[in-house]
């Protein structure tokens, strides 16, 4: 209301006279005009409320006495405004005063312009503004803004926080660790604690994202278990994750909590009926010694994941200086390799397969070596798991493949070659068409020649990794399931695809002459493939004693550096094909 209806309203509030709505807004227009205006005022969302300067009410509308759950008569003209004050109390409105020092507070100063936001033990928020009027009176409105404040601290938190699982966001997480770094407590550090899932996209690509999601929400609540409230937790994206574990007094502390998140993380997940074992990898970096910001901390945090990821997983490792350094050699390492197809540095080594029954070569597997030319020949253990971050495995995958098929073009009729797949090859286009050709240019029929694949190859993206299997059968390759007994659902995978081999994991042959957990499970796994018509092949052979417990289990091939090493195929011809008669006429296995 402005104008001569706002002034003529000012005057009736002055002489502590009765409002007549028509008579403010139109002077002498007729009633119905007026109830027309009374009609506007009490359909506003606003809850409007005015007073005298005796902090008595002159006028209130429908709204105000909806928001506060009041009759007319309890707030007709002449109520203290003390009473309403009282009775907002009553309906729980937070304050800190004592009631009565609260309506004093309230009713004891000239009126200013000001606004207030009420909470109430409802849960509702509040907010008026009132404004003074000349005659030492005022108006108020009230506004109740309970979905406004709850939009708005919703869109606050999304701003701050993952989606998924509620934990703070890389926003959130750089202020919260500047703002430990700028108020540290005297003589305490902050630790940054960079987790990384081990073996997540196992269960994304078995049972989708969904169960992803679910495993990530688990791991979310698992680690509010192991902080304190002080302490941040943020998703940075993925399956990774930081802890800013802030006023520690010695590196100690974090020592303990990464062993904690390791212990909490690797108990078993149960999702859809399926149970999985994960596991996690932490990467720590201290303040003051490992950085003093944010960014450096960061980065620095990450470097140590690196190391314990390096150092065999499900473990952590504090950041030391040196830990840049190996990561430019790791950056360097990549570029060289990237130029080391072109230039021949690569070259495939082969390490034979040999049948218990008739002590004979059956067959090598073809293994990849890099001869550096300043670092030397560097073991695949090193370069590969390179490869497979940056993408190279792919043009080097199909090398390997061409290689391997033209080298044992060369051999006697009687041996087959094996070559290890990735599941980064069978996840790009064209894997079928590179080995069509490398056995068309290399003349190799394709009985011959024998793929080995992992459980993971299955794992990502099963269905069109079983047709690609399928297309490879039909042609006459043969395949192999390698490191089996290690995954989560091998005995799944012998259901879905009638493989030809099945290749008993080095970890459980290394143990078998005392471990009898390991003697069980290569004695369960040689009677199951000799039960579904399937080689049975012991990897990681190294003493007589393990090749006796092996034969006698079933076992009816062997692989391991008790027979040889990885040799270049040059070696290999001069050592065994040229004399595989002769040492099959020995009746017993040669060693090289």
């Amino acid at each position: 209301m402005a104008g001569p209806q706002w002034g003529k309203l000012q005057e009736r509030l002055g002489k502590r006279e009765m409002i007549d709505l028509s008579e403010v807004a139109f002077g002498s227009a007729p009633a119905d005009q007026g109830r027309l205006l009374e009609e506007a005022f009490n359909n506003l969302s606003l809850g409007i409320i005015v007073f005298d300067d005796r902090r008595e009410v002159v006028f209130c509308n429908a709204r105000y006495l909806e928001i506060y759950g009041l009759s007319a008569e309890q707030v007709k003209p002449g109520t203290p405004t003390s009473d309403l004050i009282r009775h907002r109390l009553k309906l729980g409105l937070k304050v800190e005063e004592t009631p009565d020092d609260y309506v004093r507070e309230r009713i004891g100063k000239p009126v200013v312009e000001h606004t207030v936001v009420q909470e109430f033990a409802d849960g509702r928020i509040i907010r008026y503004t009132i404004r003074p009027m000349s005659n030492g009176g005022g108006m108020a409105t009230h506004e109740d803004i309970t979905e406004k404040h709850q939009t708005e601290l919703k869109i606050e938190h999304m701003a701050h926080h993952d989606s998924l699982t509620g934990l703070a966001n890389r926003v959130r997480l750089n202020d919260r660790l500047e703002e430990a770094l700028t108020q540290p407590a005297h003589g305490r550090m902050i630790a940054v604690h960079h987790l990384d899932l081990d073996r997540f996209k196992a269960v994304n690509d078995t049972l989708g994202h969904h169960a992803g999601d679910t495993l990530l929400k688990i791991v979310a609540s698992r680690l509010r278990e192991q902080v304190r409230t002080s302490d941040t937790i943020s998703r940075m994206g993925g399956d990774e994750f930081v802890i800013v574990q802030s006023a520690i007094s010695e590196p100690s502390e974090a020592t303990l909590l990464a062993e904690r998140v390791i212990a909490a993380i690797a108990e078993p997940f149960e999702i859809d009926g399926h149970q999985f074992a994960v596991g996690t990898s932490v990467g720590i970096a201290v303040s003051p010694g490992d950085g003093n910001d944010s960014a450096t901390l960061l980065t620095n945090a990450d470097l140590a994941l690196y190391r314990a990821k390096e150092d065999g997983r499900g473990t952590f490792r504090f950041f030391e200086a040196g830990m840049d350094e190996h990561m430019q050699t790791r950056r360097s390492m990549e570029r060289d390799m990237r130029t080391a197809l072109p230039a021949g540095q690569f070259e495939l080594y082969y390490q034979p397969v040999v049948n218990l029954q008739t002590s004979a070569i059956s067959g090598l597997e073809a293994l990849i070596r890099w001869n550096h030319p300043q670092r030397g020949l560097i073991s695949p253990a090193t370069f590969i798991p390179l490869a497979e971050e940056s993408g190279f495995i792919i043009p080097l995958g199909e090398w390997v493949i061409r290689q391997a098929c033209l080298t044992a073009a060369k051999w006697p009729e009687h041996l087959h070659v094996a070559v290890n797949i990735s599941a980064s090859q069978f996840r790009s286009e064209g894997l079928m068409q590179v080995i069509l050709g490398a056995l068309r240019a290399s003349g190799l029929k394709p009985t011959r020649l024998e793929i080995e694949i992992t459980e993971t190859v299955l794992l990502q993206g099963k269905e069109a990794t079983l047709a690609i299997l399928h297309q490879l059968r039909a042609l006459g390759v043969r395949i192999a399931m390698d490191d089996f007994g290690i995954g989560y659902s091998s005995l799944t995978y012998l259901q879905s695809f009638p493989f030809d081999k099945i290749k008993i994991d080095r970890s459980f042959v290394k143990d078998i002459t005392e471990n009898a957990g390991s003697l069980k499970i290569v004695r369960a796994v040689a009677s199951l493939a000799n039960g579904m018509g399937m080689t049975a092949t012991a990897e990681g052979v190294e003493t007589n004693e393990q090749l006796d417990r092996i034969t006698a289990e079933g076992c009816t091939e062997m692989q391991g550096y008790l027979f040889s090493r990885p040799l270049p195929a040059r070696d290999i011809e001069r050592l065994f094909l040229s004399r595989q008669k002769a040492d099959s006429a020995s009746g017993g296995i040669v060693a090289a």
